[in-house]
């Protein structure tokens, strides 16, 4: 059924597009494309196509991704409870694809849910460095949460607070900021028809004050040198060239940067950005047509819009980043029994510097969440939640789990893809071993997996092994 789109809308793509408009309405009639992004911090993507259980085709501009058909049910197979991969419409894997993270950046989201680009950020750091990913919704928060943990991140901190308030803590703090803001949608139309009626309720306008807020936040929050990518999933000028003309007009230490050149890509339109432009000077008006415009009649995907700015001044030396004031966080005693037993056991290597115990729960933090204070902030995770520690117990983790690796670990019940057993594991039951699965183990805590990468815990008592996988990861009506 043909989408009713606003004659509004409709006007605005035909001085867009011009000779191109015909081509334009004819993509929405097209079934939208499936996205499949691998993880890079678990394998490389040419392994994950060697032993991927569904057919794959190359996302050409995209080096870890994927197109994958509807009916692969790419959701319900076991990989995808290894974190193995994100499944992520095309085009919006272009953002955090084009910010150039590297290891050891401190990076910020600002509006992740539900972790499409963060999760690619995340990986991208390879463990190091921090990223901090931030909704200012507590409840899709918790969601991406859950993401992060799923891909097996350990350097994150996960925040819900007002990107003002954020701006008080990390002043000139980042090395790489993602502004994805909300906007108008006009890109997704064809995707979620139910993005028509928001457009008509709110429209350009409305999203146009809330992104030009959030820019201006990020930019006090970039440290000199560093870069912004913002993004937006709308065809709008107003919220594309010309939020990003008025960040120039307000910031003159910030410069549109050259973006990848790939077939399909439109530039930038500065003519359409007049009003917001104004008293910028020639040159630096047309830097705008560095931005980036995906159209899903020229490309094979949504509709998106990029520009990747970079704030002038020089990046502080590494060694620069330790001077933060001291954090006041209460650091876990030298010798935490209960964890030192279990991870020498399982044979688990976590820094001792980096531990911290919060009301019987252990945290592993990165350095940076060592020296810079966070007290006050509203937070759902503070880097790598190892367990509880109770009445003299260590309690492992769902998310300590998927940061794990087989190699040198000393206790490990894998299955194979195409086991039911693994099945039976993620949706809570406790699976058979045979017996020479059985005998290879001690009794204790051991991780379960899928041909060699985590899917959670399990414990073996004589024998047998009781499943300990997180309940609120349970496989249900996902699952068959």
């Amino acid at each position: 059924m043909a989408i009713q789109l606003p004659e509004r809308f409709l006007e605005q793509m035909k001085e867009l597009l011009g000779v191109e408009y015909e081509a334009f309405l004819e993509s929405g009639q097209a079934l939208h494309f499936r996205g499949l992004r691998v993880n890079t911090s678990k394998l490389k993507a040419e392994k994950f196509e060697e032993i991927s259980p569904f057919p794959l085709k190359r996302i050409p501009w995209i080096e870890n991704g994927f197109y994958v058909e509807e009916e692969a049910e790419a959701s319900r197979h076991p990989y995808y409870g290894a974190g193995l991969y994100y499944l992520q419409e095309p085009s919006a894997m272009t953002p955090a694809a084009c910010l150039p993270v590297e290891e050891g950046d401190r990076v910020l989201d600002l509006c992740a849910a539900p972790g499409g680009k963060a999760t690619e950020l995340g990986a991208r750091l390879r463990g190091k460095g921090l990223l901090v990913a931030n909704d200012i919704s507590n409840s899709r928060a918790k969601g991406l949460l859950k993401n992060l943990e799923l891909f097996g991140l350990p350097n994150i901190l996960v925040t819900s607070e007002e990107p003002r308030r954020l701006g008080t803590y990390f002043k000139g703090f980042f090395d790489k900021i993602l502004v994805d803001a909300p906007c108008s949608g006009e890109g997704m139309f064809r995707k979620d028809p139910a993005m028509v009626k928001d457009w008509t309720k709110h429209g350009p306008k409305w999203y146009a004050t809330i992104q030009r807020e959030l820019l201006l936040e990020a930019a006090g929050m970039l440290k000199p040198g560093g870069m912004l990518l913002y993004s937006t999933c709308t065809f709008s000028p107003m919220e594309n060239e010309g939020a990003v003309a008025s960040l120039l007009r307000a910031d003159s230490s910030f410069h549109v940067c050259e973006l990848p050149d790939y077939a399909g890509f439109s530039p930038g339109r500065p003519d359409l950005a007049a009003e917001e432009a104004e008293g910028l000077s020639e040159e630096r008006l047309l830097q705008l047509r560095r931005c980036v415009r995906i159209y899903p009649h020229r490309m094979k995907g949504e509709g998106h819009f990029l520009a990747l700015l970079q704030k002038e001044g020089e990046v502080p030396a590494a060694s620069d980043r330790e001077k933060s004031p001291a954090c006041k966080a209460e650091k876990a005693p030298a010798l935490c029994p209960e964890w030192e037993q279990f991870a020498r056991a399982l044979g688990i290597t976590v820094p001792e510097e980096s531990l911290r115990l919060y009301d019987g729960r252990l945290y592993s933090l990165p350095g940076e969440l060592l020296t810079h204070p966070i007290r006050g902030l509203r937070f759902l995770r503070t880097g790598l939640y190892l367990g509880e520690v109770e009445r003299k117990r260590f309690t492992p983790s769902q998310a300590l789990a998927m940061t794990l690796r087989r190699e040198n670990l000393k206790a490990w019940v894998d299955f194979s893809a195409s086991d039911p057993r693994v099945i039976r594991y993620l949706k809570g039951e406790s699976p058979e071993l045979s017996d020479g699965e059985a005998c290879s183990l001690d009794s204790g805590w051991c991780v379960v997996g899928v041909d060699g990468f985590p899917l959670g815990w399990g414990k073996v008592i004589q024998g047998q092994l009781r499943n300990k996988y997180y309940p609120g990861w349970r496989w249900q009506h996902a699952v068959g």
